[in-house]
């Protein structure tokens, strides 16, 4: 408040607010600040927009209509209400102080200054650069909508009003960022999100006090959820509309961060990292089947390794039908070591492919399983069982539809793997238990980790076990804590 107090007002003379904006915009040094002065009524007038984040078709439409204002008789001489009047475009207003005229034009908008007159016209011409709506990466279905989020937050919005066609839907939008300024949309049902979750995300977005958000969505996820050194993820991250409206009809808070194309689900659990909008396009037999093949697939990837290293090291504990499991050749390398070795190696496979040019990421992934894994066993660096466990780990991890979670999850295999190799059978059922208890710690904007497990709801367990057909679900979770507990009534 103090800011908007000292703010300076726009002057009545057209000279002084020019010089302000060349002192404070660069106008005159900057390009792509555009700048055009014309007369109308026998007044000057100024406009000014920024190149590249506007439509020039639109601002160059909108000149004609002023410049042709000087050709009708009898104008009003109250240039003010003629230039608004005239303005072909359905969001235009006025803003009483400089600071929110550069802030409008930094966004994207058109700023028009008139003699005489203490307010500034900002008429929305916004077309910032970017690309069409297409599927995430990250987020394929088989079957279902083929559209993802983009970096531009206008059309983000649209996306989500698509699927949400309720008055009751609000998408409130701020500004945080001393210099980067990055629009930050805060959306809810009105009528079903908690007050209190939405007055307490308000509130730690205005307490940001930061330059910019470069990293745009991770940098309001660290700000928000106080993570720390915490590995696992906090918050869901999706670019799907329809994952989207899934969430807010649940009743959670959405944050959408100009440009970034993921958006920031909020609270959520362990479990809402697990599950994927493709059990949701199949029949609740197949989505449940999907969910629990998912589930076998993630539970391997934490405790595939450390449970076979316990078995090798205490081959004691194998009932005579499974003797076959553990090294027929145990190689120069300590089996431990081997499995580091291994699953760090699977991680450099992967930022390989990250940073790998499409055309060569399949000639690099043949390279590295063929000729380094097939060589790395015939010298007697690995042996093939270690290969063999580590590659299903890393397909796991694969399977896991929350990358945050994958990367998490491989961090606590490695921890587990080093605690058995050293205490074998204590160590691991230390590790395990500390880990549960980790978990079971952990709090999520107030949201128990583990719910519904920990805390137990039977109901709600039940829901994620299987895939409930939709007229069943009739319930919104309760730990969201939604206003209207029944989401068909």
């Amino acid at each position: 408040m103090s800011k908007l107090k000292n703010a300076k007002k726009v002057d009545s003379v057209l000279e002084k607010n020019e010089k302000f904006l060349k002192e404070k915009v660069g106008v005159d040094v900057s390009f792509d600040v555009g700048f055009r002065a014309v007369k109308i009524l026998k007044k000057d007038v100024q406009l000014y927009y920024v190149n590249g984040l506007v439509d020039s078709v639109l601002i160059v439409e909108i000149m004609k209509k002023l410049i042709t204002i000087n050709d009708d008789e009898n104008t009003d001489t109250d240039i003010l209400s003629v230039v608004k009047n005239r303005v072909v475009h359905q969001q235009v207003e006025t803003v009483p102080t400089l600071d929110e005229a550069i802030d409008q034009l930094l966004s994207g908008l058109l700023v028009i200054f008139m003699d005489g007159i203490t307010e500034a016209i900002v008429v929305d011409v916004r077309s910032y650069p970017g690309r069409a709506p297409e599927e995430p990466d990250t987020e394929k279905v088989i079957r279902g909508s083929r559209d993802g989020y983009t970096e531009n937050i206008i059309e983000n919005t649209g996306l989500t009003r698509r699927r949400i066609r309720d008055e009751r839907l609000r998408n409130e939008i701020i500004q945080v960022g001393e210099r980067s300024k990055t629009d930050i949309c805060i959306s809810y049902l009105e009528d079903v999100a908690d007050k209190q979750l939405v007055t307490y995300i308000k509130d730690e977005l205005n307490k940001i006090d930061v330059d910019g958000l470069s990293m745009a969505d991770k940098t309001i996820e660290e700000y928000l959820v106080h993570q720390g050194f915490n590995p696992y993820p906090l918050v869901r991250y999706t670019e799907r509309p329809d994952v989207t409206a899934t969430h807010l009809f649940e009743g959670h808070v959405v944050i959408m961060v100009d440009t970034s194309p993921s958006m920031i689900i909020t609270p959520t659990t362990f479990f809402h990292h697990v599950q994927h909008a493709e059990e949701f396009r199949e029949a609740p037999a197949v989505g449940t089947f999907v969910r629990w093949v998912r589930f076998i697939g993630i539970f391997a990837s934490l405790f595939l390794l450390p449970l076979w290293l316990l078995l090798v090291l205490n081959p004691e504990l194998l009932p005579e039908e499974l003797q076959f499991i553990g090294p027929n050749e145990t190689g120069n390398v300590p089996i431990f070591i081997q499995m580091i070795i291994a699953d760090i190696g699977i991680e450099f496979l992967r930022m390989a492919a990250i940073h790998t040019p499409t055309p060569l990421s399949t000639a690099m992934g043949l390279i590295a399983a063929v000729l380094i894994g097939q060589i790395a066993i015939d010298v007697g660096l690995f042996s093939a069982e270690v290969i063999l466990y580590v590659a299903i780990s890393a397909v796991g991890s694969f399977a896991t539809p929350s990358y945050e979670l994958s990367v998490a999850n491989k961090i606590v295999r490695i921890a587990l793997v080093i605690v058995t190799a050293i205490f074998s059978v204590k160590g691991f059922m230390i590790g395990i238990t500390i880990y549960i208890l980790w978990l079971i710690s952990i709090r999520s904007l107030r949201t128990p980790y583990l719910w519904p497990l920990i805390p137990f709801n039977g109901k709600a367990l039940g829901r994620i076990i299987f895939r409930v057909s939709m007229p069943l679900a009739k319930t919104r979770p309760s730990i969201v804590r939604p206003k209207n507990q029944q989401s068909q009534s």
